[in-house]
């Protein structure tokens, strides 16, 4: 059975090394609300002249919280590309990271950004 999650996210984005290095080496620190409550840490690697409108990032974020009532966590990997400002992401659960009552979880993420405000759809099994 699949279920559907919903809320909002606020983030923060710290560089990790020099700037200018290739790839961009970034930490990604979360507070999800809505139907997930809880905190997300990761780490990105960027490529590419984001200035142009025209990059790439992969990420690894470790998710802990309460979903559905649940209480656990879940890795989710993420691997974005921007080409003339179009933004094309991919978001998944990665398979088998599923802790305490999350455990066996599955599923993808699909996240929208409006006028600064980061939003989050989350489709998952367990």
């Amino acid at each position: 059975m699949t279920h559907r999650a919903a809320g909002t996210f606020d983030v923060k984005v710290a560089p990790l090394g020099a700037a200018g290095d290739v790839p961009g080496r970034f930490s990604i620190d979360k507070q999800y609300h809505g139907d997930l409550e809880g905190s997300g840490k990761g780490e990105m690697l960027t490529a590419g002249d984001a200035a142009s409108g025209s990059a790439g990032y992969v990420a690894i974020e470790q998710v802990t919280g309460k979903l559905g009532g649940k209480a656990g966590g879940f890795a989710l990997q993420h691997s974005g590309t921007m080409t003339k400002g179009a933004l094309q992401l991919t978001i998944t659960i990665v398979p088998g990271s599923g802790t305490g009552e999350l455990s066996g979880i599955s599923g993808k993420m699909d996240i929208q950004i409006e006028h600064g405000k980061h939003s989050y759809v989350l489709e998952y099994s367990l």
